[in-house]
């Protein structure tokens, strides 16, 4: 269905409408209207990496491992499925008439907020600190999520839009300030690409002011950029309760009415909150009128003529047998397996059966089934952590010797217990083990959203980059042991092992990697296959926290690998794999609006694997580009052991624009392309043993 034909169709229904009827659809959960044969719709559904909080679903790595695959065919797969499985659980839900939250086709995913600060605790949920990458990735979930069928599969949202990185527990009344070059060069070119070239069909605004207005009722953000410079056709809703901050928090208005009113005149359509209860008053008395509801109205209704909820569409067959298909199962896995990143590897990996007989798996991660899922999740009808991955994938004649080491953060497990009372059962276990497994890092219960989460200290941010000292004790003790030792890091952001990384034997970086993800890690751990994740953000030396501005400063001056002014712990872009695969050659010509990237790439190793090819961009003696090299494009590639490929990688002009400091783009001219598996950074070359290949135009 053409969008002017579904807009047609929502003027005629909401033009039967009552006021007080079509003010009642700007609520999240909007009510039926049985005159007019209208169900109740509940619009608050979500998909960042599987269906969440609805039952059953396939679960996928966190949106920060999916970014770590540099993969956007995978992302797009991912989003299939999440359309697929939301639309088999939507068509079972509404033979029932079961009209629930979290039962709808309208998902609020994905968030392409950019990773700008380590401490923030909902990067997770997001594709790490690029802009390119972050693009790249969102546009390909949207396009898999909402279809290229007569009608949408499901309809996606760009959130939090714009300038949301924390800190949680000031997100209700804080204000970003970003220079107009940060917003045109950070902030905003994921959601414009996600509009622009994926047509995503909703945007969600963000708790925090803006350059001083609330996000959520900023004419600026949504009337002037969005709508008038993008184009946006669809509907803009708010985050959750986010409308109420207007008078309570951000105090720009008065009473409820003022704020609804505000946010309703600045565009914004769909309330996820109760404040637009407050609408037909603000009507009263003069502040919103009938014609700025009613065009609300008519956007919402326009989606869901899209979603077919009216008149049907292809996907009302899609059978809930669908959900947690093997097919589905299998993506899942593959996604899982590429978004495992190798911090390090002395040799001791892969671990050879043939060579072990007793092996032990220690940690508080190590059969945590909350360290596989991240936040925003759905449900598994089968969990497999690391602990029971690699009893699964061992020979009967190896054995495996398990201890939960410590708790999580806490200082004891049992509370009559005395400290540290896991901590002598982990190191006899080491004693007795030919080699040793040692799964540690965070959960959802200590980096997370504010409000969701255990970490009251900080609202769901992590205060340092450091694991809980109950884990620091552990390690050290562990490995005072001496045996070789593989720390499987779970997490969702950087994390600094200090000590611990230096004395391990290899350091393997899990992310949370999905409800089964326990089968992927022991896959590569075992040698099944080879890592290929990347970092898609820097990991920092918890020292360089103090010489970073302010969590609350925006400005991007020595954040991220784009703009950081000293040597990281890892680079952005980095990962090592099992295989040794190299850029040879690299040479660049113009092709039209850009240039065409040509790399000789080949794999010195026997061992097959996969591998990105990456191309950073630097404009010299231009004062408006980053100061280092940005990522301009980017490849997964597989080789067999030995063999050679050429490959061709497109940058086009979008992506190697520069903004000045009053966020006008303009052609970054004469760029300089180097090609490799990493950044062209110190760092990046010390720690692989390769250089990238520098290419002049």
């Amino acid at each position: 269905m053409r969008r002017d034909e579904a807009r047609q169709k929502a003027e005629e229904v909401v033009g039967r409408m009552t006021l007080e009827e079509a003010a009642s659809q700007l609520r999240y959960d909007a009510p039926a209207i049985p005159r007019l044969g209208i169900p109740a719709y509940n619009w608050w559904n979500e998909g960042l990496h599987g269906v969440a909080r609805a039952g059953t679903a396939t679960s996928f790595p966190q949106a920060i491992g999916m970014a770590a695959c540099f993969d956007p065919e995978l992302t797009r797969a991912m989003g299939e499925i999440v359309a697929a499985e939301g639309r088999a659980k939507y068509n079972a839900a509404s033979v029932h008439n079961d009209r629930d939250i979290y039962k709808g086709l309208t998902f609020w995913s994905p968030n392409v907020n950019i990773f700008r600060d380590p401490r923030w605790g909902r990067g997770q949920e997001t594709y790490g600190e690029d802009p390119f990458l972050t693009s790249a990735l969102g546009v390909s979930f949207v396009q898999g999520l909402q279809g290229n069928g007569e009608m949408l599969k499901a309809a996606a949202c760009a959130k939090h839009y714009a300038a949301h990185s924390g800190p949680e527990a000031l997100r209700h009344e804080f204000d970003a300030i970003a220079s107009p070059k940060d917003m045109a060069e950070t902030y905003l070119p994921a959601f414009k690409a996600l509009v622009t070239e994926a047509k995503v069909e909703a945007v969600m605004g963000a708790y925090n002011r803006v350059n001083g207005e609330p996000a959520c009722g900023s004419p600026v953000l949504i009337q002037e950029i969005l709508r008038d410079e993008w184009g946006f056709e669809g509907h803009f809703v708010s985050d959750c309760w986010a409308i109420r901050d207007f008078h309570e928090h951000h105090k720009v208005t008065r009473t409820a009415q003022e704020s609804a009113a505000m946010a309703l005149k600045a565009g914004c359509d769909l309330n996820c909150g109760n404040t637009y209860l407050h609408l037909l008053i603000a009507h009263q008395e003069g502040l919103a009128t009938e014609e700025e509801i009613r065009t609300s109205a008519v956007r919402l209704y326009t989606t869901r003529f899209l979603l077919g909820l009216f008149d049907g569409s292809e996907y009302d067959s899609i059978p809930l047998t669908v959900v947690e298909s093997a097919e589905h199962v299998k993506m899942a896995g593959e996604a899982s397996r590429r978004s495992c990143v190798l911090l390090k590897n002395d040799g001791v990996l892969p671990l050879s059966p043939q060579r072990l007989k007793t092996l032990a798996v220690i940690g508080p991660n190590a059969n945590s089934h909350q360290a596989l899922i991240g936040n925003y999740h759905g449900t598994s009808s089968r969990y497999i952590t690391l602990l029971e991955g690699l009893q699964d994938a061992l020979p009967e004649e190896v054995r495996v010797l398990y201890a939960q080491g410590c708790h999580l953060w806490r200082d004891r497990e049992e509370k009559l217990a005395l400290k540290d009372d896991r901590l002598k059962e982990a190191v006899a276990m080491a004693e007795h083990a030919d080699a040793v497994v040692l799964a540690v890092g965070l959960d959802e219960t200590l980096e997370g959203e504010e409000g969701d989460t255990g970490n009251a200290d900080a609202s769901g941010d992590k205060t340092n980059l450091l694991l809980p000292a109950s884990q620091i004790r552990l390690m050290d003790a562990v490995m005072s042991v001496n045996k070789p030792t593989v720390i499987c890091l779970m997490a969702g952001s950087a994390i600094d092992l200090q000590q611990a990384g230096e004395r391990a034997n290899a350091v393997l970086l899990t992310w949370y990697p999905g409800a089964r993800g326990g089968k992927a890690v022991a896959d590569i751990l075992l040698g099944n296959t080879s890592p290929s994740g990347k970092l898609p953000l820097t990991f920092y030396h918890n020292h360089q926290l103090d010489r970073l501005p302010a969590f609350e400063d925006y400005s991007m001056r020595a954040r991220t690998y784009r703009y950081l002014e000293e040597e990281p712990l890892y680079p952005f872009g980095y990962g090592l794999t099992y295989g040794d695969i190299r850029v040879a050659a690299a040479k660049a010509h113009p092709d039209g609006s850009g240039y065409v990237v040509s790399a000789d790439i080949m794999n010195r190793s026997s061992r097959g694997t996969e591998d990105v090819v990456q191309v950073y961009c630097e404009h010299p003696g231009n004062p408006n580009a980053p100061p280092n090299p940005r990522l301009c494009a980017f490849e997964r590639v597989s080789l067999k052991g030995g063999e050679k490929k050429t490959i061709r990688l497109r940058v086009d002009d979008q992506s190697l624009m520069v903004y000045d400091q009053e966020g006008r783009a303009l052609p970054g001219d004469k760029p300089v392309f180097y090609v490799g598996m990493g950044q062209p950074d110190s760092r990046t070359a010390a720690l692989t043993g390769h250089q990238s290949v520098r290419v002049s135009t």
